[in-house]
């Protein structure tokens, strides 16, 4: 998206029998926003919201997912605007898990400058998506560690790599008067920046929530490596930057799929992205959020709840990428309030 427009919810998750009420508080952009190709409406299953609905059957609870979110916005506006500008909301002494995301524009934005470059090729808006990505980052977790003084988890997720396969071509621009592979300049960008996130989050008490390994790693070993892709993919605290991004980039490179073909097994695929090859796919119905954005309201009950959820997980966690996501965050949800 060219602009950014306000697209916030505030969604209850009303469970009989209770009337006890915690808040899921998620800041970003139109990831959490949910996104679907509208100004009006959003997606009501957002990653955040499925997270909600997973802690609300955990604690027998309701709960309040706010989603304080901007599409198209970059990460100095995610930060500025939502985080700091909207800090209230994580004030409140119900907000028990705060998340949040961004960067995804930044690099969009940088992608598509890099594309429409001719002649000599240059890679300073990559780096500054990157600096800006890095600097925001962790911006947004000292806040956060500042104002949510009543979370019991904290947490930011990184970034999967939407258009993967439309990347692998080559550039319109040169490097010593060759052109270069799109996919190949890219994907150390990516994994630089979501070594930080994870990074910056162990060291300022947070959660990561990959979903680099989610989105683009296949849920059964393809490579006879004794590891699930999914899995094997994931960020590590015991290596240096560098050695991630030599993971990713280089040594598990062949098993990375594109995230419109999610693998949950050799014959099953699932498309994690719209049609914009963007976002997220999900299920069930919307959110009005007001003719040209702004915030929209709701309650009902839980959708997935009670014997519905085996093993921490509901009947489609793997089969949408909304729900994939908001599943990986429900492994990092508090035991208790």
């Amino acid at each position: 998206m060219a602009n950014t427009i306000t697209q916030n919810s505030s969604w209850t998750i009303d469970r009989p029998n209770t009337s006890t009420k915690y808040q899921v508080v998620a800041y970003g952009d139109s990831i959490y926003a949910g996104y679907q190709g509208s100004l009006s409406d959003v997606s009501k299953r957002a990653a955040t919201w499925v997270q909600g609905e997973y802690l609300s059957n955990a604690w027998g609870t309701d709960i309040e997912v706010i989603r304080r979110t901007k599409s198209g916005a970059r990460a100095d506006a995610i930060y500025n605007d939502k985080i700091v500008g909207e800090k209230s909301y994580m004030q409140s002494s119900s907000a028990k898990v705060v998340a949040f995301e961004m960067c995804g524009n930044d690099f969009l934005q940088a992608r598509s400058n890099f594309v429409g470059q001719s002649g000599a090729c240059d890679f300073g808006v990559l780096d500054t998506a990157l600096s800006q990505c890095t600097k925001y980052q962790e911006l947004g977790m000292q806040a956060i560690n500042q104002y949510a003084t009543a979370a019991k988890v904290k947490m930011i997720m990184n970034l999967y790599y939407p258009g993967y396969d439309a990347d692998n071509s080559q550039s319109s621009c040169t490097v010593n008067g060759a052109t270069i592979n799109k996919r190949d300049r890219f994907l150390p960008y990516f994994a630089r920046s979501n070594f930080r996130a994870c990074d910056f989050a162990r060291k300022n008490g947070f959660k990561c929530v990959d979903s680099f390994a989610e989105f683009m790693g296949a849920d059964y070993d393809s490579n006879n490596d004794g590891q699930i892709d999914s899995e094997a993919l994931r960020w590590s605290a015991t290596e240096t930057e560098d050695q991630y991004v030599a993971r990713i980039s280089s040594t598990l490179k062949p098993t990375l799929r594109d995230a419109n073909g999610h693998l949950a097994d050799p014959s099953t695929s699932y498309d994690y992205l719209l049609s914009d090859n963007t976002h997220p796919t999900f299920s069930g119905s919307t959110i009005y959020v007001g003719f040209f954005g702004g915030t929209g309201t709701g309650s009902g009950a839980p959708e997935y709840s009670g014997s519905q959820i085996v093993n921490g997980k509901n009947p489609i966690y793997n089969k949408y990428g909304h729900e994939r996501a908001g599943w990986a965050h429900s492994l990092l949800n508090p035991a208790s309030p």
